[in-house]
């Protein structure tokens, strides 16, 4: 059945992932399968705010229509069950399952809450689980945890993928202000291979959910570490950054100055975002989801029976820019089947508001717009999006400053968190005064991507009435260029039993 806005949920969204009813954080987990992706994510089934963490679990075709399958992990003696990694392990080189139907492996962290309240540093462990039967059941491993404590308070979210080079499995792991590596050739037995990060990038909070991959550009391998952050995002709370060097195998090698700093996403909205495992090479794609919102507020959002939701599943990729190499992320192609009509928008000026939805009925609240732009005599051009009650979202650019911005000031429900409210920015250089605007608009939700992903932001807003009007606004002329609009139409979602799981 397809996912409708119930009584009470006015701000359910109709094409991200949310889970069917209370709490959700970070997406854990990722890993593909015979044709499945695997989502699980931290979970709350006893409330709408954070509390004892199990993995809920999600399987889907396409990353678009998903299906909810029962609770995978639940906690134990060992403690709750915290963000982690899932890999197939192949080879069967832990032993846990056979050449001919080789383990789903998953990778997590133990919060032990007794430990932490008796005042001890090693609260935090790393457990294994695994299933035969891709994913539906799962099975505690019976020697956990497989990587001890050594004493240090934050202790967590292993990400854990094959290193071929180094014919091992790696775990990169968040501790406290940096990142450490270990090696295992079996999943079950850890060596501490190295660190990095005490001095490099942003520090305004503590590390976590950090993830390893290899991308291609310019014809070599360059290796990317994403690292998320709480707070101390670059619009303020928790963000994911990246850093891009070398792996050997054993030490990662950054590549640009200690102090230099990437953000993934400017907006508040996108973090602990993770990337599926196990991709087949035939398809070749990075693939990249994140939990969409904020710790500054996430626990207060006015969403009643159920709170968070996922970005856009997102297409990572590194490019060659005047500045540097850099990483980008574009919304994946499978999002497309969602669309429902197209609307092409003929090129013409614009001065002043332009009503679009009256000049091309552009009036639904789920909505991909790809605008071309050609600001390089204009101040400012904003697209904005309103209701008949007077509330908007502002999405746009300032030429003067450089930079793409979202102000959800007037957006709606704003008074839930003085934290909330805010007009939030991110730079972005124009070539030849173009700007390609790629937004995605959900009836809570914007994602903007900006000039093939080059400048990315999401933001969550609540509006007391779906917004069903766009504008263009300028200050100073702008010319609007041959673009698409296309309405988009709610995924589809199955729920099933939510009770089972490994205890």
């Amino acid at each position: 059945m397809a996912e409708t806005k119930k009584q009470g949920e006015p701000h359910r969204l109709q094409y991200h992932f949310t889970p069917p009813s209370k709490w959700m954080n970070d997406p854990n987990g990722m890993v593909y399968h015979k044709g499945e992706y695997h989502l699980f994510y931290q979970h709350n089934p006893g409330g709408t705010t954070w509390g004892p963490m199990h993995w809920g679990h999600a399987i889907s075709k396409d990353m678009v229509s998903w299906e909810h399958l029962p609770i995978a992990l639940f906690p134990d003696e060992n403690g709750t069950i915290f963000s982690g990694s899932a890999v197939i392990d192949e080879n069967n080189t832990s032993g846990l399952g056979t050449k001919a139907n080789p383990p789903m492996v998953a990778i997590y962290t133990y919060h032990n809450e007794k430990l932490e309240k008796a005042g001890r540093t090693d609260y935090q462990t790393q457990g294994l689980a695994f299933s035969l039967d891709n994913g539906r059941t799962w099975k505690k491993y019976d020697k956990n945890p497989v990587l001890k404590n050594p004493g240090i308070r934050d202790f967590r979210d292993p990400k854990v993928s094959w290193n071929e080079k180094a014919g091992q499995w790696v775990m990169t792991l968040a501790v406290l202000d940096h990142i450490e590596f270990y090696g295992s050739k079996n999943l079950t037995e850890w060596t501490k291979l190295s660190e990095f990060g005490k001095n490099s990038g942003a520090h305004g909070g503590v590390w976590e959910c950090p993830d390893l991959f290899p991308l291609k550009v310019n014809g070599q391998e360059k290796w990317v570490l994403l690292v998320s952050i709480n707070p101390g995002g670059p619009n303020k709370g928790s963000a994911t950054q990246y850093f891009l060097g070398d792996f050997d195998g054993k030490t990662f090698k950054n590549d640009n100055p200690e102090q230099t700093t990437f953000w993934v996403d400017y907006g508040t909205d996108n973090y602990a975002g993770v990337t599926w495992d196990n991709i087949p090479k035939s398809d070749g794609r990075r693939l990249f989801l994140g939990w969409m919102s904020n710790w500054l507020y996430a626990n207060e959002v006015p969403t009643g029976t159920w709170r968070s939701a996922n970005t856009l599943p997102r297409e990572l990729k590194l490019v060659q820019t005047p500045e540097g190499i850099r990483l980008v992320s574009e919304p994946v192609k499978e999002l497309q089947k969602l669309r429902v009509n197209t609307t092409t928008l003929k090129a013409q000026p614009v001065s002043g508001p332009l009503d679009l939805s009256s000049q091309y009925k552009l009036n639904s609240p789920l909505q991909e717009l790809d605008l071309n732009l050609d600001v390089s005599q204009a101040q400012e051009i904003t697209v904005r999006f309103s209701n008949t009650k007077g509330e908007h979202l502002d999405v746009g650019y300032s030429v003067s400053r450089k930079e793409m911005f979202i102000d959800r000031t007037k957006a709606g429900k704003i008074d839930f968190k003085d934290t909330f409210p805010g007009r939030h920015t991110a730079p972005l250089t124009l070539e030849n005064g173009k700007l390609n605007l790629h937004l995605f608009l959900d009836v809570a939700s914007v994602e903007v991507f900006a000039n093939g992903g080059r400048a990315v932001m999401t933001d969550i807003f609540f509006p007391n009435e779906d917004f069903t009007k766009v504008e263009l606004i300028s200050s100073g002329p702008v010319q609007l260029l041959e673009s698409k609009a296309y309405k988009m139409k709610p995924s589809m979602k199955s729920a099933s039993g939510l009770t089972m799981g490994a205890k």
